[in-house]
């Protein structure tokens, strides 16, 4: 089944060709339930046939990608908070909690836009929140394009390298993936760590002239 899935992938990607990839990661970015694991490797195999170009899947991966994000990071400014004000009480979401979201992601959003475009399941939902919390638009797109950028380039070297043969391709992306979250965690870590260190060193003193 996953065999006649993947061949079903590649032919549809060497059909619509750097267009299709962009639209295909457009809908996986976004709140579609559409994995870049079936979308990306099966380009980069057809770039390993010469087929096509790694380096354009690679950018039309990572530009799809984008779209998706800011199309839900859109979404969340639109129609996010005037829901939440309307029907939060009914969630559980106060007024209160929304400030909160706001004055985080204004503390760790880049952090927080990163690594979750790393998570799986989180990838595709992490611009919500920043969209919710009005995230600076520039650092949105900057740490957006950081995370994606290299998911995409783990999935197309996987691909280009072991797009023969299926199960070591899907082995070796979970390996990958796992070993993804483990260097999440640890930054993350390094993150509160320094954040931490910071908060407790003691202020400089200021010299005043007289």
């Amino acid at each position: 089944m996953l065999h006649q899935i993947i061949s079903w992938i590649v032919q549809t990607v060497a059909h619509w060709g750097y267009p299709g990839i962009v639209a295909l990661m457009f809908l996986e970015s976004s709140f579609f339930p559409f994995p870049s694991e079936i979308v990306i490797p099966p380009a980069g195999y057809l770039a390993a046939r010469g087929d096509m170009s790694l380096w354009l899947v690679i950018a039309c991966g990572l530009g799809g990608s984008l779209l998706g994000a800011l199309f839900n990071y859109w979404l969340a400014i639109q129609f996010g908070r005037p829901f939440f004000k309307t029907y939060g009480r009914y969630l559980f979401v106060s007024e209160k909690a929304l400030d909160r979201a706001d004055a985080f992601f204004a503390r760790h959003g880049h952090i927080s836009t990163f690594v979750g475009r790393l998570l799986p399941g989180i990838r595709q939902y992490i611009s919500l929140p920043a969209g919710l919390a009005r995230m600076n638009f520039f650092l949105f797109c900057v740490f957006t394009a950081l995370g994606a950028g290299i998911w995409v380039i783990v999935l197309a070297l996987a691909g280009y390298l072991f797009g023969q043969n299926q199960d070591l391709l899907m082995a070796n992306i979970h390996r990958i993936s796992i070993g993804l979250v483990l260097f999440c965690g640890c930054l993350v870590a390094g993150y509160v760590w320094r954040k931490k260190k910071k908060s407790l060193r003691p202020p400089r003193a200021t010299s005043r002239e007289e």
